[in-house]
């Protein structure tokens, strides 16, 4: 049987991770940022990335599909877990998919845009 960290080694492996300030400008030049954290990440943390499409884990992968397949995606979530396994399976159904290392607390501490809820 396998562990939580042996499905994120195998899903990170298979994924571009990007630190905040190369999301930030992957953003800039047309790439989708899609938040994949709950409302109740997002309550808890009181911000949003301005921008970002917001799709939680639940959902992410049914509300991306109408994209086209090369569309740069970039997923982020609180501290980039959830958006590691995201990106590992939009990847295997196609997409160019990256995630946020650090997640919304390292875009914060990056001194990234933000907006209070």
């Amino acid at each position: 049987m396998r562990d939580l960290a042996s499905l994120l080694a195998d899903a990170r492996a298979t994924i571009a991770r990007l630190t905040p300030e190369e999301a930030h400008a992957s953003g800039r030049d047309g790439a989708v940022l899609v938040d994949v954290r709950s409302a109740d990440e997002q309550q808890e943390q009181g911000v949003r990335i301005p921008g970002a499409v917001h799709h939680p884990l639940s959902v992410v992968l049914w509300r991306l599909d109408p994209l086209a397949r090369e569309t740069r995606v970039i997923l982020i979530c609180r501290h980039g877990y959830s958006s590691s396994l995201a990106a590992a399976q939009l990847r295997e159904i196609g997409f160019d998919a990256a995630d946020v290392v650090g997640g919304v607390e390292a875009w914060q501490t990056a001194g990234l845009p933000v907006e209070p809820l």
